[in-house]
């Protein structure tokens, strides 16, 4: 994100495209030389934006632009793409825990099955390692209760241990998001991990658009 008086667009090294920093990674020189992802973009020093996709900062490691626009001899690890996707999963995992201090998420299929009926929900998670009879149950009900894919975004992107060390339960596989400021900053964080790694939420809303065509 921008700070304070920086422009809310910026220049992809790779493509050349101007795009809002919230589809752009910036990354910086640390001192060792090294690239490095700067998901807040608050690091110090020159930054490089690169369209927000693994295919992309990839794409700018072989075609050397980190070097290259860092004026520099900066060294862009194999792994650059990975540290990434670990560093924006870090940030929707942490910004999870914080929707469960808010008490703005529930868990457990009942409960779940239940706010989706008649809470005002904001979105559904569920873990990518769950069964899938529960997910097309719950895509149902959600599919019954909005009418469409947008009015329920869904998240499976963290397995089920991953889920309950945010949450601080146990076997969280269902979940369901109660509208509110620290759910949408879940949801704006997971959309950026997922489409990082070519998403958007597809299969998920793909299969709740099968459930509401079936119902």
């Amino acid at each position: 994100m921008p700070r304070k008086n920086e422009p809310l667009e910026r220049t992809c090294a790779l493509t050349r495209e101007v795009k809002p920093v919230s589809e752009l990674l910036r990354f910086v020189e640390a001192p060792d030389g090294t690239v490095v992802p700067d998901i807040k973009g608050v690091l110090p020093g020159r930054g490089v934006w690169i369209t927000a996709t693994a295919e992309a900062v990839e794409e700018a490691q072989k075609k050397r632009v980190f070097a290259r626009s860092l004026r520099s001899g900066a060294r862009a690890e194999p792994d650059l793409a990975a540290q990434a996707d670990a560093l924006l999963e870090k940030a929707a995992l942490g910004a999870l825990s914080l929707t469960r201090k808010a008490g703005e998420v529930v868990t457990g299929f009942s409960k779940v099955e239940a706010a989706l009926k008649r809470e005002p929900v904001a979105g559904l998670i569920e873990a990518r390692d769950g069964a899938e009879d529960g997910k097309r149950k719950l895509a149902a009900v959600a599919a019954a209760r909005f009418g469409s894919t947008d009015g329920c975004p869904v998240v499976r992107l963290f397995t089920s241990a991953q889920l309950d060390l945010a949450l601080g339960r146990s076997n969280v596989i269902h979940a369901a998001l109660l509208e509110g400021r620290t759910s949408e900053s879940f949801l704006t964080r997971a959309r950026r991990l997922e489409n990082f790694r070519g998403g958007p939420f597809g299969s998920a809303r793909q299969e709740m658009s099968r459930a509401a065509t079936q119902d």
